[in-house]
């Protein structure tokens, strides 16, 4: 829809030149060029302790928290005024996502390794925000050298820039405004339908492991609060009941496992740096066995609901847990059961911390969960059930994703083609 709209109120420049950077290319005939030290210069460090730390954050300046930045640290610190521009040139290889530049609506306080930027010429701040997110994307992320990618403002200072008129640089950022204010309020909406679809699936879920399938079931009280009915014929029991501590060691030679809050147990990409922040021993041999089946646990992020059964042979952290589960549990319905929303409330109650990222399971309270469980011919129908409904659910969430995936391409077209007179504003 946004993008017929588009073709029906643009056009094209008479008369183009070539702008001499690739990233451009050509621009309108009756544009300037300007260097970027022509345009903007960089701000002397001015110290402010006094307003609140900011950052960069996907192309937006935002409030920091100043209670985890200790006062000398703040006291280092460089001022950024709204209206005023800042980049982040550090490690530009680490994230090569994230927007680095972005125009300041706030008054801050961020670390003295950023630049910023002031105007040395009068122009439309929101035109050249657009445009310096393009130049971003599309450049500033190729410049620096060495491990650690890090610019100055003199790498950048000789950068072409696409000066058109003044008048056309407000014309194109009130265009775009208008046109990515609709564009992100379609991904909102969007966003907001995978949102309700993903709680959908928890409650199919919750419900076929603890209500069953049959909506005539006699019903009673599980004598849980949280769990509320269960069907007449199931029965309830402790978590400790159903769970055998497993702890094998020494066989390095497996793959070694990773216990996440989103999928449960998965194989561990060791080849992926950013994910192996904590330090991988050269020794695997302490690392505890976890066959497909069993029950594996991350106890310090439990009450996160990083657990669940594996269906790999291989090692995770001594750290972790390890269980065989009683034969009158399926692995597949205990899985869906134990990582359903009803049942994670539990696992943060019977954990401890003094802060709540590191928290620690209590394994006498965990032992203590109450867990429902069917007979076995209703598990095994749970989990096709299931199963059948995940399939639908994941498929409408599917197109939703694919749809805000080509909603943003549309969204960056659009600013790349109005910033550099591809398309022409009226």
């Amino acid at each position: 829809m946004e993008a017929t709209a588009t073709k029906a109120t643009v056009q094209k420049y008479p008369v183009y030149q070539d702008s001499g950077e690739y990233w451009m290319g050509l621009i309108p005939k009756h544009w300037e060029l300007k260097k970027l030290k022509h345009v903007f210069q960089e701000k002397k460090k001015v110290t402010n302790p006094e307003l609140p730390c900011g950052s960069i954050s996907y192309g937006k300046v935002v409030y920091k928290d100043d209670e985890k930045i200790p006062e000398s640290t703040k006291a280092s610190y460089q001022e950024v005024l709204a209206g005023e521009f800042l980049i982040n040139p550090l490690n530009l290889n680490y994230d090569l996502l994230s927007l680095r530049i972005g125009l300041s609506q706030i008054n801050v306080v961020v670390s003295s390794g950023y630049i910023v930027l002031k105007n040395v010429i009068e122009l439309d701040k929101s035109y050249f925000n657009y445009l310096l997110h393009r130049y971003d994307v599309a450049y500033m992320k190729l410049l620096g050298s060495g491990v650690r990618q890090t610019i100055s403002f003199n790498h950048i200072a000789n950068s072409l820039l696409a000066f058109p008129p003044l008048p056309e640089q407000t014309a194109i950022a009130k265009f775009l405004n208008d046109k990515t204010a609709k564009i992100d309020r379609a991904i909102s909406q969007k966003e907001k339908m995978i949102a309700l679809l993903k709680e959908h699936k928890q409650i199919i879920i919750q419900d076929a492991v603890t209500k069953g399938l049959d909506p005539n079931a006699k019903m009673k009280h599980s004598g849980v609060e949280w769990i509320g009915e269960i069907p007449e014929h199931y029965s309830i029991t402790k978590l400790g009941l159903c769970l055998k501590p497993v702890s094998i060691k020494n066989q390095p030679e497996l793959p070694l496992l990773s216990i996440t809050r989103e999928l449960g147990v998965i194989v561990r990409d060791t080849d992926d740096q950013e994910a192996n922040h904590n330090f991988i021993p050269d020794d695997l041999s302490g690392y505890k066995v976890i066959k497909a089946g069993q029950f594996g646990m991350n106890k310090m992020k439990a009450w996160q609901g990083s657990y669940g059964v594996s269906k790999f042979d291989g090692i995770v952290s001594p750290a972790y847990y390890v269980f065989d589960l009683i034969s009158d549990i399926n692995p597949d319905f205990f899985h869906l059961a134990i990582r359903s929303k009803i049942y994670v409330p539990f696992f943060a109650a019977a954990s401890d911390g003094v802060r709540i990222g590191q928290w620690d399971l209590n394994k006498s309270r965990m032992k203590e969960i109450p867990l429902v469980i069917p007979p076995i011919e209703e598990q095994l129908k749970a989990i096709v059930f299931i199963g059948n409904q995940s399939e639908k659910i994941e498929s409408a969430i599917a197109k939703q994703e694919l749809q805000i995936v080509k909603l943003k391409e549309l969204k960056s077209t659009l600013i790349d083609s109005a910033v550099t007179g591809k398309i022409k504003v009226s």
